[in-house]
């Protein structure tokens, strides 16, 4: 019997574990690293070979249901496996370099005061759509499904992943602490809202602090857009709507400390890459609305 293929979006999540495992033993100067990404790497294939093979053997829709999520959770967890990559200090060299624009941005070209102009309304605004990034790609897969393209969620998380999956895989080499931390007394927004308190929580309990460059923030805001106007070229106002999203995030990471400037730079680029090589696997990588039970 012929095993069932993967997804396209699975072989993605496979790649990054396995690279991970290739450049494991260029940084032996990781105190946390050892044998744990060879373990996530063949836990990972194991259990989406696992899910293929139930959904291709048993014809029940529920496993198709599960492969069409799974990418959530994986994706967490490639997040959380960064963290070996911490470092057990920080040369602060990139910080120094990346503040200066910075500060150029937030006081010398008046971002902050032009946020705050307006007390506390564009703050919340910004800080919930910080916030809200952790759902977005949930967001655009119950949007698919609501609108009946299901057979598209694959090619969604294709270019999902690929933007935000990239951004991770550049952290080892930048380790770098973010603006609110390496420098608490330069740029600190003046107003406070409850949602940048719960950010801040958030970032205090659940973040990995191996790295901030790219922002992964807006690499996989910027994503989710272009993988929309991909999916739903005849909805291209779920698109724009989510395009205008990831400029909103953007300008928060800065507002908020969470992000150096330079980061957002960078994780817009990572972004542009995806989707350009989304583009060009696309035709290869569509799965048939059969094969989705």
């Amino acid at each position: 019997m012929t095993w069932p293929r993967l997804r396209g979006s699975e072989w993605v999540l496979i790649g990054f574990f396995g690279y991970i495992v290739a450049i494991a033993p260029f940084f032996r100067d990781r105190p946390h690293l050892r044998y744990q990404p060879a373990i996530a790497l063949g836990t990972v294939f194991a259990f989406l070979s696992v899910l293929a093979y139930s959904q291709h053997a048993s014809g029940a829709r529920a496993f198709g249901i599960i492969r069409d999520w799974i990418p959530i959770p994986l994706t967490l967890l490639a997040f959380r496996e960064m963290e070996l990559f911490l470092t057990s200090s920080y040369a602060r060299a990139y910080e120094m370099a990346w503040i200066r624009w910075d500060d150029l941005l937030l006081r010398t070209w008046h971002l902050r005061a032009g946020i705050e102009s307006a007390g506390a309304i564009f703050p919340f605004y910004l800080e919930l759509c910080y916030l809200l990034v952790y759902g977005v790609g949930a967001y655009c897969v119950a949007v698919l499904y609501i609108r009946g393209r299901r057979g598209e969620v694959n090619r969604f998380w294709i270019i999902y992943l690929v933007g935000t999956l990239t951004a991770y895989a550049l952290f080892p080499y930048f380790p770098s602490q973010p603006p609110r931390i390496a420098f608490p007394g330069i740029g600190v927004p003046d107003v406070t809202t409850w949602v940048r308190q719960l950010n801040l929580s958030i970032l205090r309990h659940a973040t990995i602090h191996s790295g901030v460059f790219p922002s992964a923030h807006v690499s996989s805001a910027f994503s989710c857009a272009w993988g929309m106007f991909l999916v739903l070229p005849e909805r291209r106002r779920f698109g724009w709507g989510l395009l205008i999203y990831a400029l909103s995030v953007s300008v928060a990471t800065v507002y908020g400390r969470y992000h150096y400037a330079a980061d957002v730079v960078a994780g817009f680029g990572v972004s542009l890459i995806a989707a350009a090589v989304c583009l060009i696997m696309a035709p290869r990588t569509i799965v048939r609305p059969s094969s989705f039970r």
